[in-house]
């Protein structure tokens, strides 16, 4: 015990094996997904289980299945399959094509690139995934600036910027549903908190967007159809979640209605209807899984003393409430930079975060919204990150000729650290 209260810095080893694998990987083949994530982390497992040999094997066994079992980790993985039950089945009813459409049909011209924004904003909130909003707007970006004479890379930036909006604040993205879980706090206070901190940010990127791209206004001819039924689906989730339903019930109901939509329209039989509800919960295993691993290699490190090791050095450096904020943004942002994936950033940094905002007096809510802002922040400016690769590869650009437009992702972290500095200090919540 006396081991555990002074911290053991070589507790946390499977972690440095972890990130001195995954990026030297990265860095070795120029392919920062060349190592599966889920990889790396069984065999920082492995590590930690051939530390500390005075615990026996079954001892090391039943300190993991209590750290994988605990409610937070249990119920972050059900909301997860619930997520993904949501996508497949909006996703194949046709929603996301049909929220696009319209957006784009009541957008002027004149204002496309602010346009592809704000809808980048409105989908990817409702869709709870950057790369999926990226993947559904990058098309569009291309139409837009062949006909309007938009240099391309602005038009990219404007969908990088706005799937980036919404990677933090959706109710159904996994971030969000991994910051609020480790945190130990309510959706809806979380998003209250995130949402305002982030506003700013927003809007100024609207701002350069409409200032840059002024004098460009071709005609957006596409034949834009869309249904306003498969648009549904979308708004009783995000308005569901807003007034603080159950994230479950929200969850269900929303893939009940896409469900109805899809077999209503025509989009898939009745007997196609567990199969795009399945699509949706497969491409959420991997998440689950590497939540349940890490849940583990942090139970271990937990034991051995590394959690408070970090404590103790972060104590050392920072003081009240403000420092313990600032803490906990720096090691969000320092570990997805590290992971290039924030959903398992905030998996990892998540439980060292919560000790750090009870030592410190962070109300969980700001926590959870510190600790996801930050670690999109690090997500959206990467080169190695999966939502600039994919921009890239379906814009034929490379990702540093979209990262000078990247406005939103650095204003999200300057209005951040202003509202840490300047706003009110109100103790614990």
């Amino acid at each position: 015990m006396k081991e555990q209260k002074r911290g053991n810095p070589i507790a946390l080893l499977p972690i440095g094996v972890f990130l001195i694998i995954f990026i030297g990987a990265g860095i070795l083949f120029h392919d920062f997904y060349t190592m599966p994530a889920i990889v790396g982390f069984l065999i920082a497992l492995t590590v930690a289980f051939f530390q500390n040999r005075k615990v026996g094997f079954q001892e090391k066994v039943a300190i993991i299945s209590k750290g994988i079992g605990e409610e937070n980790i249990v119920t972050m993985c059900l909301i997860f399959l619930a997520a993904g039950a949501f996508s497949g089945s909006i996703k194949a009813a046709g929603g996301v094509e049909s929220t696009v459409n319209l957006g784009l049909s009541i957008m002027p011209s004149s204002i496309a690139v602010v346009g592809l924004f704000i809808i980048g904003c409105f989908i990817s909130i409702s869709m709870g995934t950057s790369v999926g909003t990226i993947t559904a707007m990058a098309p569009i970006g291309v139409g837009i600036a062949e006909k309007t004479g938009i240099p391309l890379p602005i038009c990219m930036g404007a969908i990088v910027c706005g799937a980036m909006f919404g990677d933090n604040l959706s109710m159904i993205s996994d971030t969000t549903i991994a910051a609020v879980r480790t945190q130990g706090c309510e959706m809806k206070d979380k998003f209250r908190e995130n949402f305002f901190i982030v506003l700013p940010a927003a809007i100024i990127t609207a701002v350069i967007f409409f200032v840059i791209a002024r004098g460009n206004a071709g005609v957006i001819d596409d034949d834009l159809k869309f249904q306003i039924i498969k648009v549904i689906p979308y708004l009783v989730v995000l308005i569901g979640a807003l007034i603080g339903i159950n994230v479950f019930i929200v969850l269900i109901t929303g893939t009940v209605l896409s469900l109805i939509v899809g077999v209503g329209t025509g989009a898939f039989a009745v007997s196609e209807m567990f199969q795009k509800m399945g699509d949706g919960i497969t491409g959420m295993y991997d998440i689950t899984v590497i939540s349940i691993i890490v849940a583990a290699i942090v139970a271990l490190v937990k034991e051995h003393g590394g959690i408070e090791y970090i404590l103790n050095v972060i104590k050392k450096k920072i003081n009240g409430e403000r420092g313990g904020e600032f803490g906990i943004s720096v090691l969000a942002l320092l570990v997805d930079c590290c992971t290039a994936n924030n959903t398992v950033a905030i998996v990892m940094a998540g439980p060292i975060a919560k000790e750090i905002s009870e030592e410190f007096r962070v109300s969980p809510k700001r926590s959870a919204s510190l600790l996801d802002i930050f670690a999109s922040v690090g997500q959206g400016m990467i080169p190695y990150g999966a939502q600039l690769l994919a921009a890239a590869s379906l814009s034929g650009l490379t990702p540093i000729a979209i990262m000078p437009y990247l406005f939103y992702p650095i204003l999200m972290g300057v209005s951040a650290i202003i509202f840490i500095i300047f706003r009110r200090r109100e103790g614990a919540e």
